[in-house]
């Protein structure tokens, strides 16, 4: 029962990527690289404060860089519900 389950989830998931136009399969891209960068720069980040020595220095770091993966996440989502709205 669970292989179906497993199955018919997977072929509707295909169905719906079979529907996506060129500018929404852009958008996903576009999202996707922007959730990586921010990714990127928030590793950047912790890795800065797990050096530092500092407790107040690597709070502060921390902060940052949940800030700007939180705004990475916005920004990408805002890019995909912009594409969304042109279909």
């Amino acid at each position: 029962m669970r292989t179906f389950i497993a199955a018919a989830v997977a072929l509707g998931a295909l169905s719906l990527a079979a529907c996506e136009s060129p500018a929404d399969k852009a958008a996903e891209k576009q999202a996707d690289a922007v959730e990586a960068t921010g990714e990127a720069k928030a590793d950047a980040l912790e890795s800065q404060a797990a050096a530092t020595p500092n407790e107040a220095a690597e709070t502060q770091l921390n902060k940052q860089a949940d800030a700007v993966e939180e705004s990475a996440d916005a920004k990408a989502d805002a890019i995909e519900q912009e594409a969304g709205k042109k279909d």
